[in-house]
C-alpha cells in the first residue's frame, strides 16, 4: 500500500478528501432545499456574494439548485419504494 500511495504522490488520499467536501456540500445544498420547501424561508444570494457580483450569485444559486435537484430525485425515489407511504 505504502508504494501505491508513492506512485500516485497521495492523489488517493486527497481524492477521497474531495470526495467528501462534495459530498458535504450536496447535503448542506439539500437540507437549504428542503428548509425552503417546509418552512418558505430561502437564502438571500446577494447578501452572500454582495450586491455587486453577479457571477457569484448565480455560482451560489446553481449550488442551491444541486440541492433542490437532490430533494426531488430523493423524493420520487421514495415515492416509489415500498418502505414509505404518503400520510396526507
Amino acid at each position: 500500500m505504502v508504494f501505491l500511495n508513492l506512485l500516485t504522490f497521495g492523489l488517493w488520499g486527497k481524492l477521497g478528501r474531495l470526495s467528501h467536501y462534495a459530498l458535504d456540500a450536496v447535503l448542506i445544498s439539500t437540507i437549504l432545499a428542503g428548509m425552503r420547501r417546509s418552512t418558505g424561508l430561502t437564502i438571500k444570494s446577494e447578501r452572500i456574494t454582495g450586491d455587486s457580483n453577479g457571477e457569484m450569485n448565480k455560482w451560489v444559486n446553481k449550488y442551491l439548485g444541486v440541492g433542490e435537484w437532490v430533494l426531488d430525485q430523493s423524493v420520487a425515489f421514495a415515492g416509489t419504494s415500498k418502505y414509505f407511504e404518503r400520510s396526507r
